[in-house]
């Protein structure tokens, strides 16, 4: 099918947030930095490989508590400081991708509904977006404590499209992951776009294929309008 023919029907487009609207993973490295900057000791690279083990997942304090105990220097108090230094540090540190805003005010225009669906907490996503001032732009923002699930399974892009009122076939979905977004969009036959210039993540498989690929977020725009 002709690129045309496959963009003339969406009515809706879901983003995934952290590393496709913002640079997330630039946000840990500063938040780590400016940890081990108040302990005094340590190395920032080391802690975020504690992240990103997935023992706790990406997101969890628990990480900080066990490289700390690692470090045979944890205490509660220790402990509470650093969650607090790391939390403040990371969402003063996001940052959007160029562009995004651009993408967003054309989409908005053209009456195409907008969604974020993301694994992060609701509370989290919120706040981020807030902070980079996008919450304004999109219609629906679903995380994944809304539904107790996480991507690759469809359940919160099937929430977000009952909240937009369109069908999968009329939407398309835009991430950095082709094994948790990409995979998602496709099981629900949803237009996928990889957003390739976000992806970093470390250990994942780039096994997949999406229906485009946006090497910068402006071509996401030059795919679907």
């Amino acid at each position: 099918m002709e690129r045309e023919d496959m963009c003339s029907k969406i009515k809706a487009v879901i983003f995934d947030l952290d590393n496709t609207l913002v640079d997330f993973v630039d946000a840990k490295i500063k938040a780590c930095e400016a940890v081990v900057e108040g302990l005094g000791c340590g190395d920032a690279n080391e802690l975020l490989q504690y992240f990103l083990r997935w023992k706790h997942g990406f997101e969890s304090h628990e990480n900080i508590a066990d490289y700390l105990k690692d470090k045979r220097i944890y205490s509660e108090e220790l402990y509470r400081e650093c969650c607090k230094i790391y939390d403040r540090v990371k969402l003063e540190s996001i940052t959007l991708y160029p562009s995004i805003k651009e993408v967003l005010e054309n989409l908005k225009q053209k009456g195409v509904k907008l969604a974020v669906v993301t694994d992060a907490e609701n509370g989290h996503a919120i706040s981020r977006l807030k902070k980079v001032s996008l919450e304004k732009y999109f219609d629906v923002v679903i995380s994944a404590d809304m539904t107790g699930k996480r991507k690759p399974e469809p359940d919160s892009l099937l929430l977000a499209l009952k909240k937009l009122g369109v069908k999968a076939e009329e939407a398309v979905i835009v991430g950095d992951s082709l094994r948790r977004d990409i995979e998602a969009g496709r099981r629900l036959r949803m237009l996928t776009i990889y957003a390739a210039y976000g992806d970093r993540n470390f250990f994942e498989s780039r096994e997949g294929e999406a229906d485009f690929v946006a090497k910068r977020p402006e071509e996401i725009l030059e795919i679907l309008l």
